[in-house]
């Protein structure tokens, strides 16, 4: 069996996210603000993005030198015409575990049957807020949440159970509901995961004063449902996860600004337009896509990546400063987070 690459701090690569369109229907103000992408914003042009015959030669390349999940990203996903076909032909690959997709929900309910279809195995859907004010805010539009838990429940009688829903949690915005969104999700089966608002990109305004630390989250949600910490599944999950002390299921909490897990991170991301990042953080990537379209043999393709990997040194969240948070970066939704 040949030796899987391992990057400069020994972390294989086993998850590769890949993003399927830069395109959005919400205008998040932490990822796509309104006041910059208008409605004269210009999204990728076609002949710039993946083909989903290069995705899945990509993806077959990736699982050869080790990746065995693969997580569908945008912009929002489901606003790429006919992707179930590439759900179909990544189900197919040998070696594949565990193939996801995260989304807004917006448009699931009228998706989730066939994405159960094609082959899908979970997903994942991104809801900050049920209150339809701050939902409203969050999201940038202004139909409430009311879709996205349409959404949840067709996807759930479908048979995606339990699905794991994420909440982005930021001071003076979102976070005085963090138990409300906890006792909604209580005994449903599902698990809600809180993210620390993070500095991604650029164009989101971060600042520290912002970010609710996870131990502040997990004391509000233990105040009134008592949880307790519970092992990890398995070697670089992101999410810490806890427990309810009454059977009510979990929940996990993503923390990386205040404890950050880059010494764990085995993940590598595909933007739309091809090019590989080797941190959700990272300045620049290198493009696949030019190599693909100019006839490079698997060989080549396999050769290019593993020397990408073993000279991987990302480690951006554990050593953030004060000016690591100004520096240049891809904005998420190029890469889907």
């Amino acid at each position: 069996m040949p030796t899987l690459p391992l990057d400069t701090l020994n972390r294989p690569i086993r998850d590769l996210r890949i993003s399927v369109t830069d395109k959005c229907n919400f205008r998040c103000p932490y990822c796509m603000p309104a006041e910059i992408f208008g409605e004269k914003y210009e999204f990728l042009p076609k002949q710039e993005i993946l083909t989903f015959e290069e995705i899945t030669r990509l993806a077959t390349t990736f699982v050869d030198l080790g990746v065995t999940k693969i997580r569908i990203t945008g912009g929002e996903p489901l606003l790429r015409r006919n992707l179930e076909t590439l759900i179909t032909q990544l189900a197919q690959i040998s070696g594949i575990e565990d193939l996801t997709l995260t989304t807004n929900g917006y448009l699931l309910s009228d998706r989730a049957q066939a994405l159960k279809d094609a082959g899908l195995h979970r997903l994942t859907v991104s809801l900050d807020a049920i209150d339809d004010k701050t939902f409203n805010h969050m999201s940038g539009r202004t139909h409430g949440s009311e879709r996205v838990i349409q959404g949840i429940e067709a996807a759930e009688k479908v048979g995606f159970h339990p699905l794991k829903i994420n909440a982005v949690i930021q001071k003076g915005v979102n976070d005085h509901l963090v138990t409300d969104l906890a006792q909604h999700f209580h005994n449903s089966g599902h698990i809600l995961r809180f993210i620390e608002f993070m500095d991604v990109g650029n164009r989101n305004n971060w600042n520290l004063d912002q970010v609710v630390p996870a131990a502040t989250i997990i004391d509000r949600i233990h105040t009134a449902l008592p949880l307790e910490p519970v092992d990890p599944n398995y070697q670089g999950e992101v999410a810490k996860r806890y427990r309810y002390l009454d059977g009510g299921g979990e929940i996990g909490i993503i923390s990386s600004v205040t404890q950050p897990f880059c010494g764990d991170c085995t993940r590598a991301r595909l933007s739309t337009d091809g090019k590989l990042y080797t941190c959700l953080f990272a300045s620049s990537g290198t493009d696949l896509r030019d190599h693909l379209r100019n006839g490079a043999s698997d060989t080549e393709l396999h050769d290019l990546l593993t020397h990408i990997w073993t000279h991987r040194a990302d480690r951006y969240s554990e050593i953030r400063s004060d000016h690591t948070p100004e520096t240049r970066k891809v904005e998420m939704y190029q890469i889907g987070g």
